[in-house]
């Protein structure tokens, strides 16, 4: 990612470059990233290409202003971290199910962050409903968030990974392992064309809204929710409503209203 890139992509969050990979900048980064960059799948439905290079990326989230999931949103966001100074490893995560199962190997992708005073953080950007700031990667305990309550706790075969919990729910297991981004490729893949995966059977866009909140739209199902957990939910009767709403809520700039699109 070179300096212009860098600006841009600054820009497109409407963040300042920091002087100093500090846990105050890592948190504020955070933040602004969930309010202006959109959890979405709808290049999914779209036919177009899940492509995990960071020029790629860049092109979608910061030239297209668009948003995208896990593998995207957490690559690209690592690979501005790592620029601004900050010691990033990429982590494999398998995300709980119904019933507590776990779903495929490389699942989810978060980040292991180090800020200039040695902390280690999990920054995780990618998931939907989740933590507003990062966590503390070694803390066993409760942390209170926004978004919740976390614990990161020990879990696993010889308590050799990481079990993200919020508000008494696992949510995912986390390798401890570093990885590099083409190992997600083949996750990438399944969750894009799976019959069975959630992110070929349903459309999706949402975003944390400035008061800490989250607004969503499913198919034509748009869900405000304030920061007070209250919830206001309507069915758009449109196709411009519906454009309108991904054009004015979420940035992104639409010539049709997306479908489900069947899985090949």
């Amino acid at each position: 990612m070179n300096p212009a890139q860098t600006d841009a992509y600054l820009r497109r969050l409407g963040a300042k470059r920091p002087a100093a990979p500090t846990v105050d900048a890592l948190r504020e980064l955070h933040r602004r990233h969930l309010q202006t960059v959109p959890f979405e799948n709808l290049s999914v439905h779209l036919g177009e290409e899940i492509a995990l290079e960071e020029n790629r990326l860049l092109d979608k989230v910061v030239g297209a202003r668009r948003g995208g999931f896990c593998y995207e949103l957490n690559g690209l966001f690592g690979a501005l971290l790592a620029v601004l100074g900050f010691d990033v490893e990429l982590l494999a995560a398998r995300v709980y199910g119904d019933g507590g199962r776990l779903g495929i190997p490389y699942d989810h992708l978060a980040l292991r962050v180090r800020t200039v005073d040695g902390a280690v953080w999990l920054a995780d950007v990618g998931f939907g409903t989740h933590s507003h700031y990062p966590l503390a990667y070694e803390e066993r305990g409760e942390q209170e968030d926004p978004g919740g309550t976390f614990r990161v706790v020990a879990s696993g075969p010889d308590a050799a990974d990481l079990d993200v919990v919020r508000n008494g729910q696992p949510e995912y297991r986390l390798e401890t392992r570093p990885r590099v981004l083409g190992d997600f490729v083949a996750g990438a893949w399944w969750h894009s064309t799976s019959p069975v995966s959630h992110f070929t059977r349903s459309l999706v866009c949402s975003r944390l809204t400035d008061d800490g909140g989250r607004i969503t739209l499913s198919g034509r199902g748009l869900t405000v929710t304030g920061a007070d957990g209250t919830r206001e939910v309507r069915e758009l009767a449109t196709d411009d409503e519906v454009l309108a709403v991904y054009r004015e809520r979420f940035g992104i700039e639409l010539g049709a209203v997306p479908t489900v699109r069947e899985p090949a």
